[in-house]
């Protein structure tokens, strides 16, 4: 259950990373509202998949899912450049999560 929750925590991170950028600085209600709460179920999830994942593995890929996630989301819906570096470094934050997961015994 732990990677489901941590899942759950990634998705909540990338929902809230759009709604702040959706916010312009917090002007916004509605994007503001969806920002404060996808934080606190995405903290709730992180809390609940941390009992018993360590704190590096889950923190990493929370995290992880949360870049790559708002990396995707970023280029194909609010057309910022998909350039060879850029996905380059995506795909190496990929193989990090990747790895993180192979080499946690949960």
């Amino acid at each position: 259950m732990a990677w489901i929750y941590l899942l759950i925590a990634g998705v909540c991170e990338v929902i809230w990373a759009v709604a702040m950028k959706e916010s312009n600085g917090f002007s916004k209600l509605w994007p503001t509202v969806v920002t404060a709460v996808g934080m606190a179920i995405s903290i709730w999830f992180l809390a609940l998949a941390m009992r018993t994942l360590p704190l590096g593995t889950a923190y990493t890929i929370w995290t992880g899912i949360g870049a790559i996630g708002s990396f995707v989301i970023g280029i194909l819906w609010m057309h910022e450049p998909a350039t060879a570096m850029r996905l380059l470094a995506a795909a190496l934050i990929i193989s990090g999560l990747v790895l993180m997961k192979v080499a946690t015994p949960h």
